[in-house]
């Protein structure tokens, strides 16, 4: 042995260091960390010793196979991957309601953006509940949600303040500056079609109501 050769290990791990001996990304590092793949940090919680790396190093490959080959990703990107799967159209918006059905969970946000499952979009393959979501989770503004229930918008206005329908998000205006807080409310498109067979609004009514005159929906009671 040369005399400046050393058997010696690098004593610990950092969380920059520790994906590097594994040779992980960043972002597969982090997932097997929150999966539970790789225990928490031995050492002041921060770092990790030479011994808990070693034994991870040895599971590397079956950990790999475990966390996915999908980054978690931003809407654009993964309606973009499930359009290509699918072959069909796929708005961003629908990721927000694959979301609320439990099948493509937001797990965090990039600079404002939700971030969704990549291990998730990765294995989704149904093709059934895609189509459920592109058509419930479609997003309208207040007037393509009114013209959809066939009312005024002053009608519209009712069910808002009454709180019988809320918005699902909110996107900027063409007028707002990038750093505000966007201020257009949307809307589900399978909220909508709910309160249409509600059995407590008389639709016929409401469409009857010439313009100028009140609206029956100024008497909804206010949801809770």
């Amino acid at each position: 042995m040369a005399p400046n050769e050393t058997t010696e290990k690098q004593p610990d791990y950092g969380p920059h260091q520790f994906p590097d001996r594994l040779g992980f990304s960043l972002w597969e590092f982090e997932r097997a960390l929150k999966q539970g793949l790789i225990p928490p940090a031995d050492i002041n919680g921060r770092r990790w010793s030479a011994s808990v790396v070693e034994a991870v190093a040895a599971r590397a490959d079956e950990i790999r196979t475990a966390i996915g080959n999908l980054p978690d990703m931003g809407a654009t990107r993964a309606a973009a991957l499930l359009e290509k799967r699918f072959g069909i159209p796929v708005a961003s918006e629908v990721l927000i309601e694959l979301d609320r059905l439990g099948l493509i969970e937001c797990v965090g946000s990039y600079k404002g953006h939700p971030l969704y499952d990549g291990h998730a979009l990765e294995h989704f393959t149904d093709q059934a509940a895609l189509e459920k979501a592109r058509h419930n989770g479609r997003l309208l503004d207040r007037t393509a949600a009114a013209k959809h229930l066939g009312i005024r918008a002053s009608d519209f206005d009712h069910l808002t303040k009454a709180k019988w329908l809320r918005p699902t998000t909110y996107v900027h205006s063409g007028w707002q500056r990038r750093r505000d807080a966007p201020c257009v409310p949307l809307y589900r498109l399978g909220d909508l079609e709910v309160l249409l067979v509600h059995p407590a609004i008389d639709w016929d009514e409401i469409r009857a109501t010439p313009k100028g005159r009140p609206s029956a929906l100024a008497k909804l009671p206010k949801a809770q």
